[in-house]
């Protein structure tokens, strides 16, 4: 095994309902951006199955990005390209000055980003909504996963010791409120589709980039 790969369970429990909803609700065609890929697990999973869908790995961290790399050696995929470092929060993404491998064989039509929200600040959830308003075509997708709080409190008791947990590794971290992800989405020309409930209280949330 090659020692950069990094491994999280959790993955191997939720890629099949994250890939029946993505097989949904995806264009047919162009660039998927997943933004913060974390140990690429999804990914070497993911993309093959997406095809023709071109699939554009990213993350911030320079470990994880050597962990995708790792997993894409293994597992090597037409459709899967070399990762690229990328910070949300920044006022222009790094695919936004061209870079990116699957930005050479087709647009970007849509965007995803698994189990990141809550581990990191609000203000990559500002971010990724400014991005993905900027960076996707009308009609383009924003899917989120993961947990979320809901109508004012947590869908589940675990949530809550997550969400508690979270925010004793670091008071910027936490489960956020659906509504309020919804309302940053709205003021970036993402209109809201639909909540998807999926295994381990956790959600599939997806978005649409409006076409006026």
């Amino acid at each position: 095994m090659n020692d950069a790969k990094r491994s999280a369970p959790a993955t191997q429990r939720n890629r099949e309902p994250i890939l029946r909803v993505l097989q949904r609700v995806l264009p047919a065609e162009g660039t998927v951006l997943e933004v913060g890929s974390g140990t690429g697990e999804h990914a070497i999973f993911l993309a093959p199955r997406l095809q023709p869908r071109q699939w554009q790995p990213s993350d911030i961290d320079p470990e994880l990005l050597a962990s995708i790399a790792a997993w894409m050696e293994e597992y090597p995929c037409k459709n899967l390209h070399p990762p690229l470092a990328l910070d949300i929060r920044d006022a222009t993404w790094s695919v936004e000055r061209g870079e990116g491998k699957a930005l050479q064989v087709a647009p970007i039509t849509a965007i995803a980003s698994i189990n990141t929200i809550h581990i990191a600040p609000w203000s990559a959830t500002e971010g990724l909504m400014a991005g993905a308003g900027r960076i996707l075509p009308p009609g383009g997708i924003l899917y989120l996963y993961g947990p979320f709080q809901r109508h004012g409190g947590h869908t589940a008791p675990s949530n809550e010791s997550f969400h508690a947990s979270l925010q004793f590794q670091n008071p910027e971290w936490g489960i956020r409120h659906l509504e309020d992800v919804i309302e940053v989405a709205n003021g970036n020309q993402l209109e809201f589709l639909e909540t998807v409930e999926m295994p381990a209280n956790n959600f599939s949330v997806v978005f649409q980039k409006k076409y006026t």
